[in-house]
């Protein structure tokens, strides 16, 4: 049989078949509810052994839709005569015999373990995807519900940084084609997921100081790294109670934003220094400090960890 494709005019004159629609829609749309688990439950606990489904819940099963309706819908859940708890689903179920989508109870098993959804991908059966999970103990006459809604994803949108989608939905990611950044939106702000400075040489002369090794840093997914170089005093020594600026500069994008970081160096003669890199929020900015130190003697050299810190990108 030669290869085909549809709709086409070559095709069924565009017309095509159920089966055939599935095939390209169901790539079209993910499986799942509209919405995110931040919303109402879709289906909570009724009256007796029963469960009910909000209205106006809409949701997509292999690019079909389905609408929950405008009233409450009502499904019975079957007794449990046997002596341990039972547990059902309560799913979205794609029928190929009448092709609609329905919600439906999946009778469980009794015991701690839920049998799988049913998820047939061929030309006939069925393909369900969960809504909930029902429990009916021993000769209850109510039942409880835990939430398992599956939820539809978001798609992946190239913008820039100032044209991220204004209004997105949980789940949604952004690739911003001026920064290299991907972010994510969490249902209340945009997290950034990856992005990488490069490689940034921040040595800054500094009186007193020589570099003997540069400082270098690099931001990825939210996180800076900083290389620290090592460096020498060269003239006039540094009293045990001076602060003194290190010959480097973080630029304040790579700062944390509000607290200050603090790093072990060792100095000259197996003696430990400590090391301030100043918060943006701070009124040194990016500056690296070597603060609580012992004496500094001109020659004496400053060999600091590295260190790492979480950023706003």
């Amino acid at each position: 049989m030669a290869d085909d494709s549809w709709p086409s005019p070559a095709h069924g004159n565009r017309v095509i078949t159920d089966i055939e629609y599935e095939k390209v829609a169901a790539r079209f749309s993910d499986d799942g509810v509209y919405g995110s688990p931040l919303d109402a439950p879709v289906v909570s606990a009724g009256t007796g052994l029963s469960v009910t489904v909000r209205p106006d819940v809409y949701a997509s099963v292999r690019g079909h839709a389905w609408y929950s309706g405008t009233s409450t819908i009502t499904l019975p859940i079957a007794p449990n005569s046997l002596g341990a708890t039972r547990r059902d689903w309560v799913v979205l179920r794609l029928d190929r015999s009448a092709w609609t989508v329905r919600v439906a109870v999946r009778q469980g098993i009794i015991g701690p373990m839920l049998p799988p959804v049913v998820q047939q991908t061929g030309d006939t059966g069925v393909y369900e995807i969960p809504l909930a999970v029902v429990a009916v103990q021993a000769g209850a006459g109510t039942v409880s519900v835990t939430r398992a809604e599956l939820y539809a994803g978001a798609r992946c949108r190239p913008c820039t940084s100032t044209t991220r989608n204004p209004n997105p939905v949980a789940g949604e990611l952004a690739v911003e084609a001026d920064t290299g950044r991907v972010r994510i939106w969490t249902g209340t702000s945009w997290v950034a997921i990856y992005d990488s400075s490069g490689v940034i040489t921040v040595d800054k002369a500094t009186p007193n100081w020589e570099i003997i090794t540069s400082s270098v840093l690099e931001t990825r997914a939210g996180t800076t790294h900083l290389r620290l170089g090592t460096f020498r005093r060269t003239t006039s020594a540094l009293a045990a109670a001076t602060a003194a600026s290190l010959p480097l500069i973080v630029p304040i994008n790579y700062t944390h934003p509000s607290r200050d970081q603090y790093g072990v160096a060792y100095v000259t003669g197996v003696q430990i220094a400590r090391i301030t890199v100043c918060a943006a929020s701070s009124d040194t900015p990016g500056q690296v400090l070597l603060t609580q130190h012992p004496v500094i003697d001109t020659g004496d050299v400053v060999y600091p960890e590295s260190m790492s810190w979480a950023v706003s990108t």
